[in-house]
């Protein structure tokens, strides 16, 4: 047991979990580092000074062995981060979607983060000031996406990771109203397109950092005072 708050991160290994680990790590938090491969968990674990916890998200086993590893070690949970998720390639442009694919993403972006929060719900009802945080995307914002001046709006249509992201963000408001009673707050973050292997596997090149990305869910994660059901950037508020 620990007096430190304690949080998990979900696809915590590269990329913006891996820096949501970090960043909740700086401010002084015991970080659940969460990776479907064990070695890359206890890989990131080391290099921030968390602790390394297997989690497939689209395993029912796999999840309800990391909740019931969770208990056993600190008895609570104070903020969990569902970051894991999956772009899901090419094969998801309209008139030309393979199912099998959008099923894929829909198990990782949505029921991978129903099935995480069902299992830890629990150990989040004996924390203090729990929080959920799930990262979603600009992508989900039907504003934004029906926007000619938004980057993404311009570069082409997707059945799949959009969708499932503008799912999560109604299961985040499903999940905040339910859970408001409680004291805990359930917010979505969109990051914003950063360098990762995320985006570097739909070809593009940027300059935003995984770290400046992480940062709203950080902030999330660490400040109190939040609202619940809110989808935020770090320029602000996001239209659903």
């Amino acid at each position: 047991m620990t007096d430190e708050r304690i949080a998990l991160v979900t696809g915590a290994n590269k990329g913006i979990g891996a820096a949501i680990a970090e960043g909740l790590a700086g401010h002084g938090l015991t970080v659940l580092v969460a990776a479907r491969d064990p070695r890359k968990a206890a890989d990131a674990a080391d290099r921030i000074g968390g602790h390394p916890i297997t989690l497939d998200v689209t395993g029912d086993d796999s999840v309800t062995a990391a909740a019931r590893t969770v208990e056993d070690r600190f008895g609570r949970l104070d903020v969990l981060v569902n970051n894991a998720g999956i772009s899901g390639g090419p094969r998801q442009a309209p008139g030309a979607v393979d199912l099998d694919t959008i099923r894929s993403i829909f198990d990782t972006n949505l029921f991978g983060v129903i099935r995480v929060t069902e299992a830890f719900l629990p150990l989040l009802r004996r924390g203090t000031g729990a929080r959920v945080v799930n990262v979603s995307s600009g992508t989900a914002s039907m504003t934004w996406m029906t926007d000619p001046g938004r980057t993404f709006a311009a570069r082409g249509t997707m059945a799949g990771y959009p969708v499932s992201k503008a799912a999560l963000n109604m299961l985040t408001v499903q999940y905040a109203k339910a859970l408001a009673d409680a004291g805990i707050t359930v917010n979505a973050v969109a990051p914003g397109a950063c360098a990762t292997d995320f985006t570097a596997a739909l070809g593009l090149s940027l300059d935003r950092t995984a770290a400046q990305g992480a940062a709203v869910a950080v902030h999330l994660a660490t400040t109190p005072g939040h609202a619940t059901a809110s989808f935020l950037s770090d320029e602000g508020p996001v239209p659903w």
